[in-house]
């Protein structure tokens, strides 16, 4: 009992980047954004990826989540940053990045069984 309770005291870690790709670049990053993330294992929480609305738009947030941020460092890898190189070269301008600590998470409640 005690260590759930300790559990729900942790706090994950959001990794934010907001960012525009250079024209027509959306997809291709988005496909570079998946490959990289698929690598990631311990601590690793889950990811997204969001395009604003609008026609063709190129401008997005990435928000990837962690367990804490040494389980994001022990994810970096060669291969990784070989992604994030070519990634990097896609945006029309560098990226905006901080971290975040996930301060709600709220999941929609399991339907009764019957």
């Amino acid at each position: 009992m005690i260590q759930e309770f300790n559990n729900c005291l942790k706090h994950k870690i959001a990794y934010v980047a907001i960012g525009e790709f250079k024209p027509g670049r959306f997809s291709q990053a988005q496909g570079l954004y998946e490959k990289a993330v698929s690598t990631y294992d311990t601590g690793f929480k889950g990811a997204f990826l969001l395009q604003k609305m609008g026609t063709n738009s190129d401008q997005g947030i990435a928000m990837i989540l962690w367990e804490n941020i040494e389980d994001m460092e022990k994810n970096q890898t060669e291969d990784g940053k070989k992604i994030m190189e070519e990634m990097n070269q896609l945006f029309a301008s560098p990226p905006e990045t901080d971290f975040y600590e996930v301060c709600s998470e709220i999941k929609p409640a399991q339907p009764a069984l019957a």
